[in-house]
């Protein structure tokens, strides 16, 4: 389903845990990490859309989740050809996207990326909010930016030792984005990684990209 100008309405999903930490899922068989989005179908909100990706990609169901907030309009990006089918082409130009912030409400023991036939990640972990965007396929870098700016302003509020500006400048986003890309996590926090069944954790994620995305999540 595309937009007149060929666009795909689509949703991305931002997963808070208690400490405002960020769900960052590996792409199945690649060195790319990401949000959690899929596509919306005919007949569906956005937040229906949401929910059902929610539970396909990362095994949540909506009881597990409290909606924190949502961008305002559409965020696009342009998919490049050559991951494009030839016969989409000069048809499918790219997606348009809301995006969900959320807050987990329930334990983290119920992640499971193993929720469908067709998983699309194969490693998580919790991630600081301001993620480094250079383990991101690149044309998605622009978007990601821009809602992990917009939705900031809402964070909720933690403690002094882990606590967020509300309202964050887009050069904020981008001076915390960089120390985070050239800061590599300390190994003694992998001691408090949880996976679920089934997964495993790359303990370096910018070793690389991914060489391929997966045509129908782009």
């Amino acid at each position: 389903m595309l937009d007149r100008e060929g666009f795909r309405p689509n949703v991305g999903i931002i997963l808070l845990n208690q400490r405002n930490q960020v769900f960052w899922g590996k792409r199945i068989r690649s060195h790319s990490w990401q949000f959690p989005q899929g596509g919306i179908d005919r007949g569906e909100t956005p937040e229906q859309a949401m929910y059902r990706e929610l539970h396909e990609e990362v095994g949540l169901k909506p009881e597990h989740v409290a909606i924190v907030a949502r961008t305002r309009d559409w965020l696009r990006y342009e998919v490049p050809d050559r991951f494009i089918r030839r016969d989409a082409r000069g048809h499918y130009k790219g997606q348009k996207q809301i995006w969900y912030l959320l807050r987990l409400v329930a334990q983290d023991w119920n992640l499971n990326l193993r929720a469908t036939n067709h998983p699309e990640f194969d490693a998580w972990r919790w991630h600081d909010y301001w993620v480094p965007l250079d383990v991101v396929v690149e044309f998605k870098r622009g978007v990601y930016e821009m809602a992990l700016t917009e939705l900031s302003r809402y964070l909720p509020r933690t403690d002094s030792r882990n606590r967020y500006l509300r309202g964050a400048s887009r050069s904020h986003a981008q001076d915390a984005v960089s120390q985070q890309s050239c800061r590599p996590r300390p190994m003694q926090d992998m001691d408090h990684l949880e996976l679920p069944p089934g997964a495993m954790f790359d303990p370096d994620p910018q070793q690389g990209l991914q060489t391929g995305p997966t045509r129908d999540k782009l």
